[in-house]
């Protein structure tokens, strides 16, 4: 079986470097990993002084499995 789509999808985890090795397994690729804070992280969660790293994973195929 084979990943064809996924849309937008949030995940928190404890360890990131694994969630990212687990999602690799499945047929995600990384496209970006970028640090977040600031007053618009603050706001989009409503704490105050959020920190956090995301990645960006996709399919082979590209965001959303478009062709």
């Amino acid at each position: 079986m084979t990943l064809l789509r996924l849309d937008n999808i949030a995940i928190v985890v404890d360890d990131l470097d694994a969630a990212v090795a687990y999602f690799s397994e499945i047929g995600l690729e990384e496209q970006d990993r970028v640090d977040i804070e600031g007053a618009y992280a603050d706001q989009t969660v409503g704490l105050d002084g959020v920190r956090s790293q995301i990645v960006m994973m996709c399919t082979p195929m590209g965001p959303a499995g478009w062709s």
